[in-house]
């Protein structure tokens, strides 16, 4: 779904939709969703404000990604309202770095004549994924040595630390 700023122009748009899975391209291998996207919220152009666009709105999907310690499937259930700004990319000149004061750090942009709600949805659900994705604090991950997963076996191995800078003395 596109948003025109012409259209906004004349009037707030709404949105309520179900993604289904596969239609949204997360670009992560592991990351893969399970349940339809369901979002609702409103789309308006702040005329007073340097033509910004405002989201507002709500999400909830249940996506699936490799637990980064153990390689397992793991659920993540997002369900989370958003409230997003966007200015039009000219606005900064072309510059590619430039100074921003703390208010504006919340603030996107966008090229052209407005958004694509499959983008801005594919943002929020990878902001609100964790940063290190695991099946539970206490996932005890892998086994360097035998590459057995250390929550469903228990391995008898033991990893030697070899200090590398006195290697050169084993031959003496």
């Amino acid at each position: 779904m596109f948003f025109n700023v012409r259209d906004l122009e004349v009037r707030k748009a709404q949105f309520d939709v179900a993604i289904p899975p596969g239609q949204i391209d997360f670009e992560d291998q592991k990351l893969r969703q399970i349940t339809p996207l369901q979002a609702q919220g409103t789309v308006e152009l702040l005329v007073d404000a340097l033509n910004e666009i405002r989201v507002n709105g709500h999400l909830n999907v249940q996506v699936e990604a490799g637990c980064d310690r153990c390689l397992e499937t793991v659920r993540f259930p997002l369900d989370a309202p958003f409230d997003l700004f966007y200015r039009p990319a000219d606005s900064i000149g072309g510059r590619q770095e430039f100074a921003i004061d703390e208010g504006e750090s919340e603030i996107g942009f966008y090229e052209g004549n407005g958004l694509d709600l499959d983008d801005i949805l594919r943002e929020e659900v990878l902001l609100l994924l964790p940063m290190q994705r695991v099946c539970s604090e206490a996932c005890k991950g892998i086994c360097p040595i035998c590459g057995q997963n250390r929550n469903q076996v228990q391995c008898d191995c033991h990893a030697q630390t070899i200090d590398d800078r006195w290697s050169a003395l084993k031959n003496l």
